[in-house]
């Protein structure tokens, strides 16, 4: 099918962000956030934000993966620069015909995100609360 795409094709930035064969732009998965790695605002957020990109890898390099394009919810005219979305595009990756935010928001690894129409909520990291 069309949105079929080999893991070999798919590096894993962190639990929410992809890059194909190499190339940018990188592709914001929706519907979901995953904790920080680079930019974590705590320690807790960085060792979950690692744990997410390694659960997403593990869920990558199980193959049966589907990848489609969606529009990302941005102001008319800024899609592909860096006012939408930090220049990425959007997209939903299924493995096994589930979608991939769905596992690491039920595994704990992520939080529900989503965006309506040309903007999005303050995006939800929940991970430093108390520290």
């Amino acid at each position: 099918t069309p949105g079929e795409i080999p893991p070999s094709r798919i590096l894993v930035l962190d639990g929410d962000t992809i890059r194909i064969d190499g190339r940018k732009p990188d592709i914001r998965l929706v519907g979901f956030n995953a904790p920080e790695t680079s930019r974590a605002q705590c320690k807790a957020e960085r060792d979950l934000g690692n744990a997410a990109t390694r659960r997403l890898q593990q869920l990558v390099n199980g193959g049966a993966l589907d990848l489609r394009s969606v529009a990302c919810n941005c102001t008319p005219g800024t899609e592909g620069t860096e006012r939408c979305n930090y220049g990425r595009r959007c997209g939903v990756l299924k493995v096994d015909g589930r979608d991939v935010g769905s596992i690491l928001i039920d595994e704990k690894l992520a939080v529900p995100f989503h965006c309506s129409g040309t903007s999005c909520p303050p995006t939800p990291r929940p991970w430093c609360r108390g520290n």
